[in-house]
């Protein structure tokens, strides 16, 4: 079926009272960025909702660009006719026949009179626009409570919009609009799901992922890199802050505390994270934990590990179970590289038996008999490579010790 335009309705927006407005641009502005491969088209913003005028463009890319768009709760493919009697019976007719709905179906018409000085109710619209379609498709049947089939019609001055589908969004908040985190990145299923559902919440995020050559392989690198790029889909643009790790993990796996070797590990990574979030005017941190998931994810193990920073601790997923996460990242995109099987830092080193119950005394006195600690956080920091990911795999890559910004392309 042709279709004109998309209709996109805006969800919790609408609650926001005078903040609307800002709320309601930040949306725009990332519907049209998302529309920038598709030049024909054309964005009508209304109070509460946006057209997407499509201009012969194909409909059904541009419904997957909006899906992306936070804060939009319903996409519409909607078909328009003047708003004249005639022309909207005609079209009506004409667009429930391209439906094919199946023999038995049930149907209504839902009509909206916004423009007042058109001649007819919405109740004689109801039953105008009704008839002749029950004529043109008789195996249709008529139910006025909870129809397969509802073609809504609202009838304004500048010409009638019809539309029966009505598609899930993203739903949440417009992007950046509350602010801005750190995502602390890893190679696994779980922390992707969090800066998407960061993301949604509207918070800007910028990723931070923690690398230990030569333990780990430039594939891991690359994957984590893939991932961000997915992200990126949703973000527009994402920073991706590459740090190394091998220094401090090597210094504290020769601590000799193996069963705490895993919280001493994030205690340090929540450390950086915390300095790179300063740097780079970020007020929070995201992780992807889930509450007793692994040995670092019991309560008081998350107590500890959290005790290391100071900046707010965000942990969207932290009720979730693991198979409503694995949902969520197969519906995202990141699932199938997400169980590429290329380590992390976080899979090197560990214990046979981590500690589930570390003692936040014991792990600080650890942490005091190692004088370099300091010094090698403050040189991880300042080693740290910056990419700037967008969608479609561009990459510009900042070297961290020359400053330098090198285009690259990742085909």
């Amino acid at each position: 079926m042709e279709y004109d335009m998309l209709l996109l309705r805006f969800g919790e927006i609408a609650i926001k009272g005078r903040n609307r407005s800002r709320f309601e641009k930040v949306a725009y502005n990332h519907v049209k960025a998302l529309l920038h491969p598709f030049p024909r088209t054309e964005i009508i913003k209304e109070y509460g909702r946006i057209y997407v005028v499509l201009n012969g463009e194909p409909v059904q890319p541009i419904i997957e660009a909006m899906k992306n768009v936070f804060g939009v709760t319903s996409i519409s493919p909607v078909k328009v006719t003047p708003s004249r009697l005639e022309d909207i019976l005609q079209t009506a007719v004409a667009f429930i026949q391209q439906v094919n709905a199946a023999p038995g179906t049930t149907f209504k018409v839902s009509a909206r009179r916004v423009w007042k000085p058109f001649p007819h109710s919405t109740q004689e619209m109801n039953r105008l626009v009704s008839s002749p379609i029950l004529n043109a498709c008789p195996g249709l049947k008529v139910e006025v409570h909870n129809p397969e089939l509802n073609l809504r019609v609202e009838i304004r001055e500048q010409g009638t919009y019809m539309y029966c589908e009505i598609i899930p969004g993203a739903g949440g908040f417009p992007l950046g609009t509350n602010g801005k985190a750190m995502l602390l990145l890893s190679g696994g299923i779980d922390s992707p799901v969090a800066g998407w559902s960061a993301l949604r919440r509207g918070l800007e995020i910028e990723c931070i992922h923690f690398h230990s050559y030569p333990f780990t392989s430039k594939k891991a690198e690359q994957k984590v890199i893939d991932l961000a790029e997915i992200l990126a889909r949703y973000a527009g643009s994402v920073k991706l802050h590459l740090v190394p790790f091998t220094d401090i993990q090597t210094s504290l796996a020769q601590t000799g505390q193996e069963g705490l070797i895993i919280t001493l590990m994030r205690r340090a990574m929540l450390r950086i994270a915390s300095r790179l979030a300063e740097q780079n005017g970020a007020l929070a941190l995201v992780t992807g934990d889930s509450l007793g998931q692994v040995a670092s994810q019991t309560l008081s193990s998350m107590n500890a590990i959290g005790r290391a920073t100071e900046l707010p601790l965000l942990r969207p997923l932290v009720m979730t179970d693991k198979t409503d996460i694995i949902a969520m990242a197969q519906r995202i995109g990141t699932y199938e590289l997400s169980i590429l099987p290329y380590e992390d830092c976080c899979t090197l080193f560990i214990p046979k038996s981590p500690s589930t119950n570390p003692n936040l005394r014991v792990l600080e006195n650890i942490e005091q008999t190692l004088p370099d600690l300091e010094r090698m956080i403050i040189k991880a920091v300042d080693d740290t490579e910056t990419l700037v990911i967008r969608p479609g795999r561009s990459v510009v890559r900042r070297e961290a010790a020359e400053d330098k910004v090198i285009q690259e392309n990742w085909f």
